[in-house]
C-alpha cells in the first residue's frame, strides 16, 4: 500500500487515513514531499514544519512501515520502483488524476469532517 503527501501539520484525519491504508495490505509505504517540493506545490509560506520534524512525527506512527522522501513534484519515480498494488490518496483527488493510476488500484480516502491542514493554518491566523 502506498500513499504520499506533505503531512505538514499532522492531524486526526491523517492518522485515520494511515490506519485505514495500513488495513488494506501487508506493508504501508509513505512518501513525504521534501521541503522544496512543498514550496513549489503550496507556495513560499510552506512547509510549516521542516522535513526533519515531519520525518520524526511520521516515523512515530505505528501504522507506517516505510518512509521515503521525494523532491520532485510527483512521486512517479518511486511508483515505478515500488510498483504498489494500491495507492491511497485524499478526497481532493480524482482517481484518474493520481500519479501511478496506471500501475495500481487507486483508493480515494474520504475526508473526515473538520480535518484539513489548510483549515488549521487559516484558523491559526
Amino acid at each position: 500500500i502506498f500513499t504520499t503527501g506533505c503531512f505538514d501539520i499532522i492531524h486526526g484525519g491523517h492518522i485515520e487515513s494511515f490506519r485505514e491504508a495500513s488495513d488494506m495490505g501487508d506493508i504501508l509505504f509513505v512518501a513525504l514531499n521534501s521541503d522544496s517540493s512543498i514550496t513549489r506545490l503550496k507556495g513560499e509560506n510552506r512547509p510549516i514544519c521542516p522535513l526533519e520534524s515531519r520525518l520524526s512525527i511520521v516515523s512515530s506512527i505505528s501504522y507506517i512501515d516505510f518512509i521515503m522522501v521525494f523532491d520532485e513534484r510527483t512521486p512517479v519515480k518511486i511508483h515505478n520502483i515500488l510498483e504498489p498494488d494500491v495507492i491511497v490518496k485524499g478526497g481532493d483527488y480524482k482517481k484518474e488524476d493520481v500519479v501511478g493510476n496506471d500501475l495500481a488500484e487507486v483508493v480515494i480516502y474520504n475526508y473526515i469532517n473538520g480535518y484539513s491542514t489548510t483549515n488549521i493554518i487559516e484558523k491559526s491566523k
